[in-house]
C-alpha cells in the first residue's frame, strides 16, 4: 500500500472533549464492551456445548457473535483507551487496519442477517423440506460467502481510501477511522471512493434487505394460513429476534452510509455510529436469548449440569 502523503498518523477526535463527559463515557463503554465479550463468547460457548443447538439457526447465530466481537473489538477498546490516556493518536498502518478490520466485518454481518432470513423462511414456509434444504453444505456455503464478500469488499474501500492524498489535515472527526470522515481529509479527487462506497453500500443493504423482506413477507403469508393459534405464535416468536436485530442494523447503516459527504452531520453520525459499532454488537445476544426459547432453554441445560457436576465433585471429594 503506497502513502501518497506526509501524513504517517491520524489524530482522533474522539466523541467530545467536554472533561466532565470523559469519565462517564468510559464507564459506560466499558460495561458495553464487557457485556459485548460476555454475551457475544457466552453464546458461541453455549451453541458449542449444547447439542440441541447443533442447528443451521445455531450456526449462522455462532457465526454472528463471532463477528460482533470482532468488529467491537477493532473499535471500542481504542476509544476507551484514547478517553482513559488522552492519546488519540493512531498511526497510518493501525488506522488501515481498523478500517478493514470493521469494514469487512459489518459487511459480513449484513449477509449473515440476509441467510438467517432464509433459513427462517425454509423453516415456516417448507418445514418438511427443511432439513434437505438447510443442509450443512448450504449452511456453510452462505456463511463462506458473506466472509468473502466482507474481505473483499474491505480490501477494495482500504486500497481505494488509503491511496489518496492526506495533505489538508490528519485530525479525523471522528473516534474510528471510518471512510467518510478520512475522505473529507483527501485533497484528491474523491469521486471513485464515493461511488465505489455507495455502490458497495447500497448493493449489500438493498440485496440483503430483499432477501430478508422476501423471506418475511412469505413467511408472513404462511402464518396467516395457519389454523393454530399456538404455530401462529410459535412462528412470530422464532422470527421476532431476527427482524428486532435488522431494523436496528440496517437503518443504521443506511442512515451512514447511502448519503454524499457533503449530508454528513458528524455529530449525528458519531451517534449513529456507538450505535452500530458499540450497542448492537451488546444488544444481538441479548435480543436472540431472551426472545428465543431454544436457547434459554440450553443455557438452564448447561448451567444445571456444570452445577450438577460441581456437587457431584464435592460430594465425591467428602466421601
Amino acid at each position: 500500500m503506497e502513502n501518497l502523503s506526509e501524513v504517517t498518523e491520524f489524530l482522533l477526535m474522539g466523541l467530545t472533549d467536554a472533561l466532565e463527559m470523559q469519565i462517564p463515557l468510559f464507564t459506560t463503554f466499558t460495561l458495553i464492551y464487557l457485556t459485548t465479550l460476555v454475551g457475544n463468547l457466552g453464546m458461541i460457548v453455549l451453541i458449542l456445548l449444547d447439542s440441541q443447538l447443533h442447528t443451521p439457526m445455531s450456526f449462522f447465530l455462532g457465526n454472528l457473535s463471532l463477528v460482533d466481537c470482532v468488529y467491537a473489538s477493532s473499535v471500542t477498546p481504542k476509544v476507551m483507551a484514547g478517553i482513559l490516556t488522552e492519546d488519540k493518536i493512531i498511526s497510518y498502518d493501525a488506522c488501515a487496519t481498523q478500517m478493514f478490520f470493521f469494514a469487512a466485518f459489518v459487511t459480513v454481518e449484513s449477509f449473515l442477517l440476509a441467510s438467517m432470513a432464509f433459513d427462517r423462511h425454509a423453516a415456516v414456509c417448507k418445514p418438511l423440506h427443511y432439513t434437505t434444504t438447510m443442509t450443512r453444505g448450504m449452511c456453510a456455503s452462505l456463511v463462506t460467502s458473506s466472509y468473502i464478500c466482507g474481505l473483499l469488499q474491505s480490501s477494495i474501500h482500504v486500497a481505494l481510501t488509503f491511496h489518496l492524498s492526506f495533505c489538508h489535515s490528519n485530525v479525523v472527526n471522528h473516534f474510528f477511522c471510518d471512510i467518510p470522515p478520512l475522505l473529507a481529509l483527501s485533497c484528491s479527487d474523491i469521486y471513485t471512493n464515493e461511488i465505489v462506497l455507495f455502490t458497495l453500500a447500497a448493493f449489500n443493504s438493498f440485496f440483503a434487505l430483499l432477501v430478508i423482506l422476501g423471506s418475511y413477507l412469505f413467511i408472513f403469508i404462511a402464518i396467516l394460513r395457519m389454523r393454530s393459534s399456538e404455530g401462529r405464535q410459535k412462528a412470530f416468536s422464532t422470527c421476532a429476534s431476527h427482524l428486532t436485530t435488522v431494523s436496528i442494523f440496517y437503518g443504521t447503516v443506511i442512515f451512514m452510509y447511502l448519503q454524499p459527504s457533503s449530508s454528513h452531520s458528524m455529530g449525528t453520525d458519531k451517534m449513529a455510529s456507538v450505535l452500530y459499532t458499540m450497542v448492537i454488537p451488546m444488544l444481538n445476544p441479548l435480543v436472540y436469548s431472551l426472545r428465543n426459547k431454544e436457547v434459554k432453554g440450553a443455557f438452564k441445560r448447561v448451567v444445571g449440569k456444570a452445577v450438577f457436576t460441581k456437587l457431584s465433585l464435592l460430594i465425591g471429594n467428602h466421601m
